[in-house]
């Protein structure tokens, strides 16, 4: 999996369309090879990444949990302290 797409569900506050978006660039770009479309694929291309945004909001909608959301900026501290550890160049 494209290592740029998070995990959206379950957060506090949920995840915006743009979020969603974003994300479903991400996989469609990482499916295709294309970061830019050619014009011949740019129709394509924007296509399936309103479709892939769609399915995804849709399993958002849809999913559900017992456990407490968890809140973006714990989880974007504790995304920074791994990275530090895992790329400290003083190790």
């Amino acid at each position: 999996m494209c290592r740029n797409i998070k995990t959206l569900f379950n957060f506090s506050p949920p995840a915006t369309e743009a979020e969603i978006r974003d994300a479903s660039l991400q996989f469609v770009r990482k499916l295709s090879g294309f970061n830019t479309p050619s014009k011949a694929n740019q129709a394509a291309f924007e296509r399936a990444v309103e479709e892939v945004a769609s399915a995804a909001s849709v399993l958002m909608r849809s999913l559900v949990t017992t456990a407490e959301p968890r809140d973006r900026e714990i989880e974007a501290e504790r995304a920074r302290a791994r990275s530090a550890m895992r790329f400290d160049v003083r190790r």
